[in-house]
């Protein structure tokens, strides 16, 4: 139930996404060529972009969520780091192109062969910035809500078209002004800032793909919870390690050595169950009951 309730979330999202990118590309592509300004044609390409990467994220998805199989018995969460992967790819890609060219311009210092933007290229800045930001806010939430790594990237790629088109409103207006260099300089400082969410996205990707614990709280907040439970005399040994979007847990705790198996047994139960509740993104954990001896009586 849960599995299918993200996949109709990321879907819906993703859904939104290339409809509304298909929108603006076509707008900011006529926008662009009605109104002289070479930016602008250059933003409506980095919004077809996103109908690409928008792509990749429900292929990455979806292959995600499919049940483990004999070949993968751990199951396919992994390869929902291989689309935020790829679609930080394609960020570090359009950020590095974005600088390049904003860089040749600048050293090029031939700005006056470049025509006067008229005021639809500049309106066309303005709505890309307020519907991207919008389709930021509205996709990262729904990424938080399902854990979805690759939705998040996607959040990214939005904030960063809008950053683009941030360069381009601030291109553009110092154009009109007569001061063209702006157009460029912006550019190259918006790369700076795709680029280093490209870094971060991989960072986490990767994090997740080696086996990475989980933050200090989450533990020490399992660690608790075992504790508490009754019949735990100690909690000998707690390993976490992210899977994907999901954490798998070891745990060895000591009990009474006098108890039955089926008591030892119940005990573990009952810490399997309380850690899984408590931590719904848990996928697996794994119990192990050692005796319990006092510093009196360890042998």
């Amino acid at each position: 139930m849960e599995k299918d309730n993200s996949k109709r979330v990321a879907l819906r999202v993703s859904a939104v996404s290339i409809g509304l990118n298909i929108f603006l590309t076509v707008f900011k592509l006529a926008a662009g060529i009605a109104g002289h300004s070479g930016a602008m044609v250059s933003d409506a390409i980095h919004s077809a972009s996103d109908v690409f990467s928008t792509v990749i994220v429900i292929i990455g998805f979806v292959v995600s969520r499919r049940k483990s199989d004999f070949e993968h018995q751990y199951g396919h969460e992994r390869m929902e780091c291989v689309s935020a992967m790829l679609l930080a790819v394609i960020l570090a890609a359009t950020g590095a192109g974005i600088g390049y060219n904003g860089m040749l311009k600048i050293f090029s210092q031939d700005y006056g062969t470049l025509q006067q933007p008229e005021f639809i290229a500049l309106l066309a800045a303005i709505i890309s910035i307020l519907t991207k930001e919008a389709m930021y806010w509205y996709t990262v939430f729904a990424a938080r809500k399902i854990n979805s790594g690759s939705l998040k990237a996607d959040a990214w790629h939005h904030r960063s078209d809008a950053l683009s088109s941030v360069g381009s409103l601030i291109g553009i207006a110092g154009a009109m002004c007569g001061v063209k260099v702006l157009d460029p300089a912006a550019s190259v400082v918006i790369s700076v800032f795709i680029i280093k969410a490209a870094y971060d996205i991989t960072k986490d990707a990767i994090d997740k793909m080696i086996d990475k614990s989980c933050d200090k709280e989450t533990v020490a907040k399992m660690s608790t919870i075992v504790t508490e439970q009754e019949g735990v005399k100690r909690l000998d040994l707690i390993r976490t390690r992210l899977f994907g979007n999901k954490i798998y847990v070891d745990i060895e705790i000591s009990a009474d050595e006098n108890l039955s198996l089926r008591e030892s047994h119940e005990i573990s139960k009952n810490v399997h169950d309380a850690i899984e509740t408590e931590f719904p993104l848990v996928k697996h954990c794994m119990v192990h009951v050692n005796p319990f001896f006092d510093d009196k009586n360890e042998p």
